[in-house]
């Protein structure tokens, strides 16, 4: 009777026993399965996409990719990777001005228009609160919304492409007097109102020397022969850099100065009924 007893026993405690066993084997493989999965996964990891927030019908991510906002990743927040990519579809590549936010900002974050270098290195708002830019993004973003150089082409010369990306300002007073030694030699001449380089220099018996447009095309050059009581703006076009004469209409900015984003189609022969041209004469 006695190993009756003792067999039963034996035999529920293998029954009670079988559970926790089979416990503690599923917490091993569990815990076997996770760090084999750690080992062949190593790096792996879900990025979240910084996005535009501005329409409700197009978006761009920070990886510079443009959806409709249908297509947008729920969990990641980021653009199909079959969409567009550094689409600068509306935008004028020369002005570097687009006539959407969207588009703006993705033509924006294309290294071969937006250095990281150059854009990391920007403050951001007033020297007593400047900070510098987070990442290229965060750059984008704000210039395509915010530039001031919209405003010049918005009003300045009427076009549609009211949000711009380009650097705030190409003018370094480090880099006057270097600029200044390139324009020994040549007689800066400010023109007369509607005049064209080549005419100025023509009637003081010179000629216009094209590949000095560019050195004068700086703002701080420009400030040091004109009043520019109305700021030095970026714009377009090849009759830079210029004065606007201070009975121009309102739109045009009275009494500003310009200087072209694009330095390469200065011309000595152009020329705009409401400036004064800047001109190197030799």
């Amino acid at each position: 009777m006695r190993m009756m007893n003792n067999a039963n026993e034996d035999k529920s405690k293998k029954l009670s026993s079988s559970p926790r066993v089979s416990s503690l084997l599923l917490v091993f493989f569990f815990c076997w399965s996770f760090r084999h999965f750690q080992r062949n996964n190593i790096g792996f990891q879900f990025h979240i996409c910084n996005t535009t927030i501005q329409s409700r019908y197009f978006l761009s991510d920070h990886n510079g990719y443009v959806c409709n906002a249908l297509s947008v990743n729920s969990q990641s927040r980021c653009c199909p990777q079959t969409s567009q990519r550094f689409s600068c579809h509306g935008c004028n590549v020369l002005s570097r001005c687009c006539n959407s936010y969207e588009y703006c900002v993705s033509c924006c974050l294309n290294p071969v228009h937006t250095s990281k270098e150059q854009v990391m290195k920007l403050k951001i708002a007033k020297p007593s609160t400047a900070r510098t830019y987070a990442s290229v993004f965060e750059y984008c973003a704000g210039r395509c919304r915010h530039s001031s150089e919209s405003v010049v082409h918005e009003n300045a010369y009427l076009s549609d492409f009211h949000h711009c990306f380009s650097l705030p300002s190409n003018s370094s007073r480090t880099d006057t007097i270097l600029l200044e030694t390139r324009l020994n030699g040549i007689n800066v001449v400010v023109g007369r109102q509607g005049e064209s380089c080549d005419l100025a220099c023509k009637s003081r018996g010179q000629s216009c020397v094209p590949n000095k447009l560019s050195v004068l095309n700086h703002c701080d050059i420009i400030q040091k022969y004109m009043s520019c009581k109305g700021a030095c703006l970026a714009s377009v076009g090849s009759d830079q850099p210029p004065e606007v004469v201070h009975d121009a209409p309102k739109h045009m900015n009275p009494g500003s100065c310009l200087y072209s984003q694009t330095q390469f189609i200065l011309s000595c022969d152009d020329s705009h009924q409401h400036t004064r041209r800047l001109c190197p004469c030799a």
